[in-house]
């Protein structure tokens, strides 16, 4: 098990150069003077020419506590379905991102507890790019944040509801955590149909319905990557006494191309 991750996706997805970066970000969040605590934060994972705007728009409505707990999506189809990086540093431009190794611990032996099959593991992370892209936000909210990267593959509606639930477990006695669920919405659809879809899938994360989420998702086909972290992340939040969820953001790949033919849909919603 490697203990350094490399970033995978610098200077594609966001500038390697530590202080474009800095300031891309910053203008992507903004004011963040109103922020309040949240059990969780969903956005996404794009480049950040097509996603910053919408992420940042997330961000600032959080306030990051010390540690956060990101789950992002397999597009490589490495490693298990559940994947956790238990210990060590992400790497990053301009400073890098420790592990919160004692939480991702207690998090294993929960889900051990409870028969999920969470492994310890580093194939899946190593060239997935969903919850790297979350981190220089995470960075630029709170300078000494600590992560526990959880990947997820496909995941039926009880194997979500059982891996919230532990995790919920996990963290229960712990002040202030935030899961972060790392999702885009629909792919390659015209602007129009991924407004029409991917508010069908916005609607159940405000209703605070996981369930239904997954239901709509695969009902009308949408192409949430995501949807899988999403799900879990609220049933963690409702776990840990989550009330209300609103969208803070969305928008699509088109704003930035001008191809409003064939978009990437972009949410950030909040949970509290």
């Amino acid at each position: 098990m490697r203990l350094e991750r490399e970033p995978a996706v610098a200077g594609r997805f966001y500038a390697a150069n530590p202080r474009q970066l800095e300031a891309d970000v910053g203008a992507f969040i903004g004011d963040a003077g109103t922020a309040r605590p949240a059990k969780a934060l969903v956005g996404p994972h794009a480049g950040y020419v097509y996603s910053g705007p919408v992420a940042g728009r997330g961000y600032q409505e959080v306030s990051v506590p010390g540690t956060v707990i990101v789950l992002g999506p397999n597009h490589t189809g490495l490693g298990p379905r559940y994947s956790i990086w238990p210990q060590g540093t992400w790497c990053m431009p301009g400073e890098d991102v420790k592990v919160d190794d004692r939480l991702a611990t207690v998090i294993l032996e929960r889900a051990r507890a409870a028969g999920v099959p969470l492994q310890a593991d580093d194939a899946a992370h190593l060239h997935e790019h969903s919850i790297e892209v979350h981190l220089p936000f995470l960075r630029a909210r709170r300078r000494d944040v600590t992560i526990v990267p959880i990947c997820l593959s496909r995941l039926t509606w009880r194997e979500c509801e059982n891996l919230g639930r532990a995790l919920a477990a996990a963290i229960d006695d712990r002040d202030g955590i935030l899961i972060v669920a790392s999702t885009d919405m629909s792919h390659y659809v015209s602007a129009q149909v991924a407004n029409e879809l991917d508010h069908l899938a916005l609607e159940r994360i405000e209703s605070l319905d996981p369930e239904g989420l997954l239901g709509v998702v695969t009902e009308h086909d949408i192409s949430m990557c995501g949807v899988v972290p999403t799900a879990v992340a609220l049933v963690t939040a409702l776990e840990l006494g989550a009330t209300s969820s609103h969208v803070a953001a969305y928008g699509n790949s088109g704003e930035t191309s001008g191809n409003f033919g064939r978009v990437v849909g972009y949410a950030s919603a909040v949970v509290r």
